[in-house]
């Protein structure tokens, strides 16, 4: 997949998309149905099946100040997009210049003269434009004008429950990610590289990759069993394991991170990718006694993980 971020320096080869349009955060099954029409539209014109979206999210940029939402970071979502066989991304900068674009603007200079679209797939809740005035219908009215085609996806429920990402930040806060999964179409995943840490569980016996998990919608605090891919370097591959996100109450204040133990593994994971899947959840954060119950906890946690994990496809 080619990703681009400056739609204004495009050469013609890599203009002409057939995209689906949106933040697609969590990239779920109701975005995953924008981006199979832009996938038929692909197929049938010959365009190259493109995404556009945004980053930073419109949301960070509009209340700055609010509680961490985002189910991914721009790296995750790029690499589900991929995986969704998406040929191109057109990541735009959401600055000023661009949000205060009218929607009128936004179809004729960035999609129609920036992007040279062939044709634009949107969610029927889609807004654009400064003070979010564009809607679905204003998009294909412009494309008329503009000279690209426009479809609208119907929103989708799964289990009578409409499929949103606040549906979905709702099922990972209550410790759900079985039912996150479930509309998500996949596992809900936390990427990003490993990090330096205190080094504790390698004292223990269970040595952890720790991630950074900073401005991203909390899942519930505690223990989970996890699917691992570690995504480069020479232990590329995929694992079961057991993470724990929080504070890490046993050791004084701490702000929240993902410590995961990697099952039968052992190897230097320093500055690689990983890419962790919530799979189950296990039990809350606890503040032991002292380190051998905790030690004792671990060793059953990680029991419990490799028998739910082991048995995953």
């Amino acid at each position: 997949m080619r990703t681009f971020t400056n739609w204004q320096s495009l050469s013609d080869a890599d203009r002409g998309a057939s995209v689906a349009i949106g933040n697609f955060d969590g990239v779920h099954l109701g975005h995953q149905a924008v981006i199979d029409i832009a996938r038929a539209e692909s197929a049938r014109s010959g365009a190259p099946l493109g995404v556009v979206t945004f980053e930073p999210h419109p949301r960070q940029a509009f209340a700055p100040g609010a509680p961490p939402f985002r189910l991914m970071n721009a790296e995750t979502r790029a690499h589900r997009l991929e995986k969704l066989g998406v040929d191109v991304l057109y990541q735009l900068g959401f600055g000023p210049e661009l949000h205060g674009l009218t929607p009128e603007e936004f179809a004729r200079i960035i999609l129609a003269g920036g992007l040279g679209l062939t044709h634009a797939v949107v969610g029927e809740d889609f807004r654009f434009g400064k003070a979010r005035a564009g809607s679905a219908q204003d998009l294909h009215e412009f494309g008329r004008e503009f000279g690209f085609g426009v479809s609208t996806a119907r929103l989708v429920e799964e289990q009578g429950v409409e499929v949103s990402s606040t549906s979905i930040r709702r099922s990972l806060a209550e410790g759900r990610p079985r039912d996150a999964a479930a509309m998500l179409g996949h596992w809900h995943r936390i990427d990003g590289p490993v990090l330096h840490g205190d080094k504790r569980g390698k004292a223990f016996g269970f040595p952890t990759a720790n991630m950074s998990v900073v401005d991203l919608h909390p899942p519930k605090f505690g223990v989970y069993a996890v699917s691992v891919d570690v995504l480069d370097g020479p232990h590329q591959g995929s694992y079961a394991g057991a993470s724990s996100i929080g504070v890490r109450p046993m050791f004084g204040a701490n702000p929240p991170n993902l410590e995961t133990h990697i099952l039968d593994f052992d190897g230097d994971l320093y500055g690689t990718h990983l890419s962790v899947a919530l799979v189950e959840y296990l039990r809350p954060e606890i503040k032991f006694d002292g380190i051998d119950p905790l030690i004792e906890q671990m060793a059953a946690d990680c029991k419990r993980a490799r028998g739910i994990v082991g048995g995953l496809p």
